[in-house]
């Protein structure tokens, strides 16, 4: 890396500023180490929407979409991690300083004024959702300027377009996943441009769809639309329609989509419950001891996964990571299952603290 990495900066704003002559093998290493942060700022917001659903309206339409949507977040994850190698470069995400934080901004400076939290499913959880995954020319609702997600992805696109060469296929880690949701989530190895132009369209399609429609191109099923406006038709309660053919033009006037039932957890203050003021409980404590531990095993075996020589080794450490997700929702609904101590009628949920390896 050209630069010190860390979760809290503005570093993608600075590299959107460099001219595209400079767009070269560094530039192109720092954005896609960002672009592996992004992704992975987005998995612990959405896991505390979904998992703060009551069981009771766990086969509900919504719990579907948001599950479909952390799937899909994973496949982009794997898809940007093998962007970085095939260049030659290396994740760095098992790290407390670029793990993500919250609350606090999107890494590098995107989406300028969000501040993202952790907190169960709610209308304004909801809003904050798609202002991650506002597109720069959403064909429903007004836009506000900023730096999207998307045309950081464009500017990913076309330094690799001008500089194929460098992509070289070290260390791709793959992993089939279009079973589990949409052909579009497999984790590919990346060794030409047309795979980096496939897995960039994958990644900003998937997330805010294309100018001429809010539909998802690669779905699980027929009609799904992408992130943002999936997200929107739940804030909403309404489902996304085409109003008028010329000029196209859609609003949410569809059938209504009923809010499911959920825990009420509270918003995690900086630096996890203990620092909020309210005392934290033992078997509080145990629980959020256990996913913290969880949480950051994972990420440690991912990194181990895209630094791994062998691709035996690769798969060896990406199912332990799997592994380690399957660890989280017990404890996160156990702390969601718990009350908070402020009288406020919010309960505790995971704070996502990355904790070192124990010697």
């Amino acid at each position: 890396m050209s630069s010190v990495v860390k979760y809290r900066s503005n570093a993608i704003v600075e590299l959107m500023r460099a001219p595209a002559a400079e767009h070269d093998e560094a530039w192109l290493k720092d954005a896609l180490q960002q672009a592996v942060l992004l992704e992975l700022a987005t998995l612990p917001p959405y896991l505390c929407g979904l998992w703060s659903i009551e069981e009771a309206d766990q086969d509900s339409d919504v719990f579907r979409v948001i599950h479909e949507i952390i799937f899909d977040e994973m496949s982009h994850l794997g898809l940007a991690c093998n962007m970085l190698t095939t260049i030659g470069g290396e994740p760095h995400i098992a790290d407390s300083e670029v793990v993500p934080t919250y609350p606090g901004p999107l890494p590098g400076g995107v989406q300028p004024g969000l501040s993202v939290s952790l907190t169960g499913l709610s209308k304004q959880a909801l809003d904050m959702y798609s202002r991650i995954e506002r597109p720069d020319d959403p064909v429903a609702e007004e836009q506000d300027v900023h730096t999207s997600i998307g045309a950081f992805y464009a500017a990913i696109l076309e330094a690799f377009r001008s500089q194929p060469e460098l992509i070289k296929g070290f260390r791709q880690v793959t992993r089939g996943m279009s079973a589990g949701h949409g052909e579009g989530n497999d984790v590919l190895a990346l060794t030409s441009l047309d795979d980096v132009e496939a897995a960039v369209t994958v990644i900003k399609e998937q997330g805010e769809g294309t100018s001429a429609s809010p539909d998802n191109p690669f779905p699980g099923e027929p009609g799904e639309l992408a992130h943002f406006y999936s997200f929107r038709e739940i804030f909403h309660g309404r489902k996304l329609i085409r109003v008028s053919e010329d000029p196209p033009r859609f609003d949410f006037q569809g059938d209504a989509i009923p809010m499911p039932r959920t825990l009420p957890m509270g918003t995690v203050p900086a630096g996890g419950w203990a620092e909020g003021g309210e005392p934290v409980p033992d078997g509080v404590r145990t629980n959020l001891d256990t996913f913290n531990r969880h949480y950051s095993s994972l990420l440690r075996f991912l990194q181990k996964a895209w630094k791994a020589e062998q691709s035996s080794t690769a798969t060896q450490m990406l199912n332990r990571a799997v592994g380690q997700m399957f660890s989280l929702q017990g404890p996160a609904q156990e702390l969601m299952g718990t009350p908070l101590p402020d009288g406020s009628g919010k309960t505790y949920g995971p704070e996502f603290l990355y904790v070192e390896e124990e010697p």
